[in-house]
């Protein structure tokens, strides 16, 4: 039997980031940036989103948004994926600086020029 838990598949990765975007946008609206649920929410979209990246290399890759990334006032990427899950393109967004902290810059230099 394949344990989820420790191996998750990429459509399982992919419907968890999407879910833990939609919860952490609400707790915004609900109870502001600076709540532990909302904070909490972000943090594990973001551990989520890296786990996705290093487990399945040769389906995602990043590149930055250059429309979402002005709207929001900083650099982010859009994790793209190569074959669409769910009718979806990318797995949300990352920002640049959150990468920094979560990935070596050869891991982000790999993802960025592993454009299919």
């Amino acid at each position: 039997m394949k344990d989820i838990f420790k191996n998750p598949s990429i459509e399982t990765l992919v419907n968890e980031i999407v879910a833990l975007n939609h919860s952490w946008k609400a707790a915004v609206e609900l109870f502001g940036d600076d709540s532990p649920l909302s904070q909490s929410a972000r943090d594990l979209k973001g551990c989520l989103q890296v786990r996705l990246l290093q487990s399945y290399p040769d389906q995602v890759y990043l590149i930055i948004d250059k429309e979402t990334s002005e709207t929001a006032g900083e650099e982010l990427y859009s994790l793209c994926l190569v074959t669409p899950i769910n009718n979806r393109n990318n797995a949300e967004h990352l920002p640049v600086r959150v990468a920094k902290k979560l990935l070596s810059q050869q891991e982000i230099a790999k993802r960025e020029n592993d454009v299919m």
